[in-house]
C-alpha cells in the first residue's frame, strides 16, 4: 500500500498547528476525565477473573509463605512446608495476608490482589509523572502505552513483589521531579521513607533505582556538553564537587535528617523478627539475594546482552515502536521540539538508559528483573508518537512507520490462532480448540478494522489509538478470557483436591518424596509441614516405622521408592504434552501391598 506522505508528518503546518492546539486544549480541559476512563481500563484489565487461575510458578512462594503465616500466628518468619524461605522481606508477604483478611481468606485473588494495587498504582504515576514532563497528551499516552504491555499486565495479575517494586520507584521519582528544586523535609522523608518502604518488599533495588536515576539526571539535566566542560574545566581534585554542586537536593543538611528516619523504618521489621526468633536471617538474605547476587552472582547467570531481546518481550505490543522511539527522543534533545523543553527528554532517557545499565552490570540476570524500564519505555513511545515531525528525521519517521507496519502484520497474522487444531502438525494437532472462538473472532475483527484504517488513513493519534486497541483487546482476551478456560488443563490444583479428598483430613499420615513444590503445599493446606525426603534410605526408614501411609512423588521417581506401593491418584497428563513433561507430574502412592 502506497501512502502520499510519511504517517508521522503533516502536510500542511498551519493544519498542524491548529490541530495541535486544539488537542491540547481538548487534553488540558478535559484531562481528568480521560485520566479517570484510563484508570477504569487499567483497573478492568488488572482485577477483572483475578482469581481464574490457579496458582503459576513463583506465585506458589507467596502463597504458601502468607496462608503458614496465617496458620502459625508467627508473621516474622516466612516458612514454605515448615522450611525458612526468607528470599525476599517480609512486606510483600504481609500485603498478601492484608489482602486475605479483606477477602475473607487466601485463595488465588488475595495473593494476587497487592500485585494489582500496585499495577493501578504505578499507571495513575506514570499519568503524573509525564504530565508534570510534556503536558496532558502524551500522560494519557503514555499510561495506555504501559497498561495495554503485555508483561505489565502479566505481572499485575501475578503474584510477586515486582509490581510494588515498580510502583514505589515510581513513586519516589515522581516526589523528586516535584519537589527536585526545594531540598526541603517535606519532601525528602516521604522520598526516603517511600524508597524504605519498596526495599521492603523485594530488596534494596528500592533504593537504588530510584536514586540512580535521581542522580544521573540531576548531572545531565543540562545536558552532556555542559557537565563535561564543567568537569574539564575545574581541577582534578574538585571533579566531585562538580557533582554533588549538581544534586544538591541529595547532598545537605536535610537529607542527613530524614536518612535516618528512612533507615529505622527500613530496619524496623528486621528488629522485630531477630526479637522474635533470634536469628538475623532476614539480614542476611538481603547481603545475599541484593549485593551478593549483583556482584558474584551465585545462580540466574544470564549472558551479558540478555535484555536486549528481553525489553521487546516486555514491552510488546509497544516494543515494535521502541527502536524509532529511542533515535527520536535522542534528536529531540538535539533538535528541540517547541512542545516539550530539553530537560524533559533528558528525564526519559537517563531513567531508560540508566535502568538498562544497572541491571546489564549485575552478574545475575532474569528476564523479569528488568521490568521497572516499562514505564520509561512508555514515556519514550508516547514522547516520539507524538513529536512535531519536523523535529525528527526522515530516518526516525521511517522507523516509527515501521514499527506499526509490524503491528498490523501481528493483528493480522492473529487470525491463525482461528485455525482448527486437527490442521496443524506433529503434536500440535493433537492441542484443545481455542476458547471461546466467537469472543476471540469478534475482538479479532474490531482490532484488524482499527489497524487497517488506521493505515489507509495515516495520523499519530490514531495509529497510537489503534494499537492500544488491539493491544487491550488481546490482552484482554488471553488473560481474562482464555487462561481461566484452559484450568481444567492445568493439573496441580486438581492433583492436589483429589489428595485432599484421600486424606480426608489425615495429613499426619503424608509425606513427599523430592518435592520443592510451594503451590502444591498451598491446595494441600496442611495445618502443619509435611514430612519431605531427598533420600531414599531416609524415606525407608521413615516408612518403616509407621511415619505415612500415603506418598506424594513424581513419575520419573517412582523407582526409587522403597516400600510396595499403589498409585491412586494422578495428576492430569494431556496428548501434546511431551515425555519429559509427563514425567514430571505428580502422583499420590498409597504404601503397602494391596
Amino acid at each position: 500500500m502506497k501512502l502520499t506522505e510519511p504517517a508521522f508528518q503533516s502536510s500542511s503546518p498551519n493544519l498542524a498547528a491548529r490541530s495541535e492546539s486544539a488537542c491540547s486544549n481538548l487534553f488540558g480541559e478535559r484531562f481528568r476525565l480521560l485520566a479517570t476512563m484510563v484508570l477504569l481500563l487499567a483497573a478492568v484489565m488488572f482485577f477483572w477473573r483475578l482469581g481464574g487461575r490457579s496458582l503459576w510458578a513463583s506465585e506458589g512462594r507467596w502463597a504458601e509463605v502468607s496462608r503458614e503465616m496465617t496458620v502459625t500466628g508467627n508473621y516474622f518468619w516466612p516458612t514454605i512446608n515448615g522450611r525458612v524461605y526468607y528470599d525476599k522481606p517480609l512486606l510483600s508477604y504481609w500485603l498478601v495476608v492484608g489482602a486475605s483478611k479483606l477477602m475473607g481468606g487466601i485463595d488465588e485473588a488475595a495473593v494476587r490482589i497487592p500485585s494489582a494495587v500496585a499495577g493501578l498504582i504505578a499507571v495513575g504515576l506514570t499519568l503524573f509523572i509525564a504530565r508534570r514532563l510534556y503536558g496532558g497528551e502524551i500522560a494519557i499516552s503514555a499510561a495506555v502505552v504501559l497498561l495495554s504491555s503485555f508483561s505489565f499486565v502479566f505481572f499485575s495479575r501475578h503474584a510477586s513483589a515486582d509490581m510494588e517494586t515498580v510502583a514505589g520507584e515510581l513513586a519516589a521519582l515522581a516526589l523528586f521531579l516535584e519537589n527536585r528544586a526545594r531540598p526541603t523535609l517535606r519532601w525528602l522523608v516521604p522520598f526516603w521513607l517511600m524508597m524504605a518502604l519498596t526495599s521492603l518488599t523485594k530488596g534494596l533495588l528500592g533504593f537504588a533505582l530510584p536514586l540512580l536515576i535521581a542522580a544521573s539526571y540531576a548531572c545531565l539535566a543540562d545536558g552532556w556538553q555542559d557537565l563535561i566542560s564543567e568537569l574539564t574545566t575545574a581541577p582534578l581534585i574538585k571533579a566531585p564537587l562538580v557533582l554533588i554542586k549538581r544534586n544538591r537536593w541529595l547532598f545537605n543538611r536535610k537529607t542527613l535528617a530524614a536518612l535516618p528516619i528512612a533507615a529505622a523504618f527500613y530496619l524496623l521489621p528486621f528488629i522485630a523478627s531477630y526479637i522474635h526468633t533470634g536469628s538475623n536471617l532476614g539480614l542476611y538474605m538481603v547481603f545475599r539475594e541484593n549485593i551478593l547476587r549483583f556482584v558474584r552472582p551465585f545462580d540466574h547467570r544470564g549472558p551479558l546482552l540478555l535484555y536486549i531481546p528481553v525489553i521487546f518481550a516486555l514491552l510488546a505490543p509497544w516494543s515494535a515502536f521502541l527502536p524509532g522511539a529511542l533515535l527520536s527522543v535522542h534528536q529531540l534533545v538535539k533538535r528541540p521540539d517547541p512542545t516539550a523543553p530539553r530537560s524533559s527528554d533528558r528525564f526519559t532517557l537517563t531513567f531508560f538508559w540508566v535502568t538498562f545499565i544497572f541491571f546489564t552490570a549485575s552478574g545475575s540476570r532474569r528476564s523479569y528483573y528488568l521490568l521497572p524500564i516499562l514505564p520509561a519505555g512508555a514515556l519514550l513511545v508516547a514522547r516520539a508518537l507524538s513529536a512535531q515531525s519536523r523535529a525528527l528525521s526522515s530516518l526516525a519517521r521511517r522507523m516509527l512507520d515501521a514499527g506499526f507496519y509490524v503491528v498490523v502484520g501481528a493483528t493480522i497474522l492473529g487470525a491463525v490462532a482461528l485455525v482448527p487444531p486437527s490442521l496443524l502438525p506433529g503434536n500440535l494437532s493433537r492441542l484443545p480448540s481455542l476458547p471461546h472462538p466467537y469472543a476471540f473472532a469478534a475482538m479479532w475483527l474490531i482490532a484488524a478494522a482499527g489497524v487497517i484504517y488506521a493505515l489507509i488513513k495515516p495520523g499519530v493519534r490514531l495509529r497510537l489509538a489503534a494499537t492500544f486497541v488491539s493491544a487491550y483487546l488481546s490482552l484482554f482476551y488471553l488473560f481474562i478470557i482464555a487462561m481461566p478456560a484452559v484450568e481444567p488443563y492445568r493439573g496441580e490444583r486438581i492433583f492436589a483436591r483429589a489428595v485432599v479428598a484421600r486424606l480426608n483430613g489425615a495429613h499426619d499420615a503424608l509425606a513427599m518424596y523430592k518435592i520443592w513444590g510451594p503451590g502444591l503445599a498451598f491446595y494441600l493446606g496442611s495445618p502443619r509441614s509435611i514430612p519431605d525426603f531427598e533420600e531414599p534410605a531416609a524415606l525407608s526408614s521413615y516408612l518403616a516405622h509407621g511415619g505415612a501411609r500415603w506418598v506424594i512423588t513424581r513419575a520419573q521417581d517412582l523407582d526409587a521408592i522403597p516400600q510396595p506401593f499403589t498409585i491412586v491418584e494422578r495428576e492430569p497428563t494431556f496428548p501434546w504434552e511431551p515425555k519429559k513433561r509427563t514425567q514430571s507430574k505428580y502422583l499420590l502412592l498409597r504404601i503397602g501391598r494391596d
